[in-house]
Formats: C-alpha cells, structure tokens, sequence
C-alpha cells in the first residue's frame, strides 16, 4: 500500500473586492461612473484602484487593519473602498455630514489607523482625526493645496510614487469586510461588522432573484454610499452587474431629475425623501426619465407618495427592507412580481423573517401569521456582530435570530407589513397608537410634502400625539386644519392634537426621521409652532 500523508485542507477564501476587479475584466471599456461631465470606465477604476491600494500598503495599511473614510459620492468613493478591500483591510465608511467629535467617536471605536478625507470635508474630518490621533490622507485636493506644512498629503500623489498592487488579497469568507456605524437611534453609534461572504451572497441573491438589473443599465447614485442601502444596493450591486452608476455627491431633486434625464437612467433607487423630492422637482420640469422601476427602501414610504411616483414618472415602485445589520435587504417586492404597496414584500432568497413577541428578550417565540410582533431575520445576510460589544451582540441575535426592533405583521402569502418602530409606538390613555398609520393619512393632503408623528410626555394621557409637517411652497392650509383632517379619517384616540409646520424634518444617514430630535423640541411646547 502506498504511503499517506496528511494535508491541511484549503479554505475557500473571498473578497468584495472581487466585484470590481471581475467587472474590469469582463467590461473593462464600459463605464463604471458618471459624476458631471467626468466619466470613468471599469479599467481605468480597477487600475485607479491597484494604484490607490499600492499607496495605503506604502503608508502602512496591512490586513485587517481598519481605514476610516470620509469621501461624498463621487468616483474616489470606490477608489478608497475596493482598495481598502483589496489590501485585505476593513473599510470604515464615515457619515459626511458628522462634525469632529462624532468623527473622533467612529476613528476611536473602529480603531482606524488611517482617515481618507475629501479635501471639501477636511474642516471636521481633519480635526475628528487629530482628536483621535489618527494620520490622514486626502482625495480631490488640487495639487497645489498640499504645499502647506500641515496639509495632509494627497492619496493621488501618494499613487503616482507608489507600487501598485497586481491583485487583491484573498480573505476567508467571514473575515470582516466593512464596520458600518448604525445611526445610534439608542445610545452611541454601534458598528456592525460586514463579512465578505454576507456582502457578496447579498449581491448575488439581489441579482439573481430580487431585483431586475442588467449589465449596462443605468443607475442613478444619489444614495450616500457611506450607508448600506447606496453602497450595497446601488455601488456592489451595480458593479457586480456591470452596470453605469451616475453619482451625485449632493442630492436635491432638480438635479437628481436632471441627471437621470440626460444620463438614461433606468433604475432608481432611493429614500422616502428622495421620492418626495423628485414629486417636488416634477412641478418645475417637464422632463422626465425612460425608468424601468424604482425601489425605495430606508424607511417606509406613504402610500400616497408611492401612488404619485408611479403616476408622475410612469413606473413601478418596489418597497424593500433591511438594516445595516442585515447587510441590508432582508424583504422585497421582487421584481417580475407585481408589488403589493404598502407592503415590504417578501424574504428574498435565503433568508427568514418572521414575526415574534417583543416581550420575551431571552428567545424568540414566534407568533401566527396575522399578528402584530417584532420582525425577526436569519440567513446568510446577518452581520458578524457589533464591535467589541458581545453584550449588544448577543442582545440583538437570539436563537440565530436578528431582532430588528421594529413592529409588524405576516400574511398568509407571506408578505410583510410594518407597523412601526417598538421605541415609536405611542401609548396614549392604554391604547397603542403607531406613528404610521397616522403620517399615511396626512401625506394624502395635498399641501403635504413630508410628515412625522411622534409622542410627547403628557400628565393627563400619559402620551399626547402630535405631529410635525413640511408644507408645498404654495400651501394654504393651517395646523388647525390639518388637526380636523386626520380627525376626520381615524379613530378619536390616533389623531394628533398639535400639528408643527417647520421647514425640514430632521434626518438620520438613511432618511428616517430622527423623532426623538422632534421630542425633545416639542416636548413641554403648548402651543404649534409655525416654522422651525
């Protein structure tokens, strides 16, 4: 008998940096972005890319190390993160509108050892990263802005001295890919920790099943890609596809609208607010898109708006949801599939959701279809946990389940319905009342642009409902008004008793409304306030 011998067995490995690299093989000559008049194709942002990645390793970057990143939504975006990536390291994308010390907090708690700014965010990054003793790098600063002693040196100028890399470093599947810092709704901002593999079959399971895109379709990028929705849904995803993203580093609704007129855009995706703005653009412009669908996810969409979209821009809306923590999409109105609005759809291919009982903390009792729980998910999307935070971890995954915090139902086909946040829902006299519901119906008047219900303390009731709204620029209506119109439509103890009129709503870094900003200004107020 021939001798045996024993060999380790080799691990699978994976990278999300494999997305963009494959693209440039498959289309290097296609367009990957679009940011103004500036076009860059697939070849020339891999290349960009190596060369990006030979400039970090130079300045010490090695695996696992965490690179902080504070870029808007333009071609360095990719640049800076696939590199990231393809050095084997962990991107740390940072919100770019957080002032130093909320920068200081992510550079600390992510232990970066590196902050890539964009020169026009220098004014807080540089100072979060001085705060947190972290070296910066910086993209889109003229050459000449360097000259300074204390400017920090340009990643560009670093590349151009540098090796680059030939490829990108293999990572076991489940090595951390991204932290993404959740938008601290409830204490401090937690960082959920991406895999590779959860990334990657996210994007596989979005192509394959759940959405409908195409190589060379094009994208419109308004989404921050700093967040989850933007930087899976539309940047991997897109890529993946091989697909053209049209970039906008600044949302705003005449621009989006513009873009995705003189672009092509086919697909949109986007937030509650976003959707609101292109209704708001549509007054102004005739011009419309040839979209093939949108899809709408970060929070949930009034029907009312749903209904306009489609009627102003002729397509189909698909509602979705996820969190970061789920990396993100865990439910869809699958395209191919008529939507139901109103609905998020159903679990997208290998992934559970179900509905449990909020009050039992310690496991998941799952309840019958029909009835209000907590949505809770499990599959191959969930996040590798919290940072350095085992007691949060174990907390929010329970029985393999993630639980997501928010209220819902389950219908006998399967689809699911949200309710609302557990931490929104608002108690008045015993009976539960839940925000959306009521925002549903004040979205349907026509002076009505944006609304959010909220609770505020109250001696008598315990909670008093009241409501704050953005109005058209032409609008006539007044908050007494408003008050008699929801009155008419829903139960005695749902309506709101105040109604603000401000100026904007104030908003998280996916578009939810930040509520409990609107709590503390409102709360103790007697009387509507007439702007903000």
């Amino acid at each position: 008998m021939p001798e045996t011998t024993t060999t380790s067995r080799t691990r699978a490995t994976a990278s999300v940096a494999a997305i963009l690299a494959e693209s440039a093989a498959r289309y290097p000559d296609d367009v990957a972005v679009v940011v103004g008049d500036q076009r860059t194709t697939y070849a020339e942002l891999w290349s960009e890319t190596l060369a990006y990645a030979g400039a970090l390793r130079a300045r010490g970057v090695t695996e696992g190390a965490r690179v902080a990143m504070l870029v808007p939504n333009v071609a360095d975006f990719p640049r800076v993160y696939y590199a990231t990536l393809a050095l084997g390291a962990v991107a740390v994308p940072v919100h770019a509108l957080l002032k130093r010390r909320e920068i200081e907090y992510v550079l600390r708690d992510s232990a970066a050892s590196l902050l890539v700014c964009a020169a026009p965010l220098l004014g807080e990054g540089a100072a979060g990263a001085a705060l947190a003793g972290v070296d910066v790098l910086t993209v889109l600063a003229p050459a000449a802005s360097a000259d300074g002693d204390d400017a920090p040196d340009r990643l560009e100028a670093l590349a151009g001295s540098s090796e680059p890399l030939t490829t990108y470093v293999p990572r076991d599947p489940f090595d951390t890919a991204t932290i993404l810092y959740t938008s601290g709704t409830t204490g401090q901002p937690k960082g959920a920790e991406g895999s590779h593999f959860a990334l990657l079959e996210q994007v596989n399971t979005n192509l394959l099943t759940t959405f409908d895109m195409r190589h060379g379709d094009v994208l419109l990028g308004a989404l921050p890609l700093f967040h989850t929705f933007g930087q899976t849904c539309t940047m991997n995803t897109g890529f993946r596809a091989g697909a053209t993203i049209v970039m906008l580093p600044k949302f705003d609704g005449d621009s989006a609208l513009a873009a995705m007129v003189d672009h092509g855009c086919e697909i949109f995706m986007g937030v509650p607010t976003m959707y609101m703005a292109l209704l708001d653009a549509a007054t102004r412009s005739e011009d419309r898109p040839s979209l093939r669908y949108a899809i709408s996810g970060g929070a949930s969409l009034p029907l009312a708006v749903l209904e306009r979209f489609q009627q102003v821009y002729g397509a189909p809306v698909h509602e979705g949801y996820g969190l970061t923590e789920t990396s993100p999409v865990a439910t869809f109105n699958h395209v191919g599939t008529p939507p139901h609005p109103g609905t998020i759809g159903t679990p997208v291919w290998g992934v559970d959701v179900e509905i449990a009982d909020p009050a039992t903390a310690e496991h998941i009792v799952l309840l019958p279809r029909g009835e209000v729980g907590e949505l809770v998910i499990r599959g191959h999307n969930l996040m590798n946990g919290y940072l350095d935070r085992p007691e949060d971890t174990a907390a929010a995954i329970v029985d393999g389940w993630f639980r997501t915090g928010d209220l819902g139902t389950k219908d006998d086909d399967g689809y699911l319905t949200i309710v609302d946040r557990t931490k929104d829902m608002i108690i008045r006299n015993g009976y539960n009342v839940y925000p959306r519901q009521v925002e549903e119906v004040l979205a349907t008047h026509p002076d009505v642009t944006m609304a959010a219900v909220f609770g505020v303390p109250h001696e008598l009731h315990g909670q008093e409902i009241e409501a704050a709204v953005v109005l058209r620029a032409d609008a006539t209506v007044t908050p007494e008004e408003l008050v008699t119109f929801v009155s008419t439509e829903i139960a005695a103890y749902k309506f709101p008793r105040v109604v603000h009129v401000v100026d904007a709503l104030p908003l998280g870094p996916s578009g939810k409304v930040l509520k409990r900003t609107l709590v503390e200004q409102f709360s103790g107020q007697a009387e509507p306030a007439t702007a903000s």
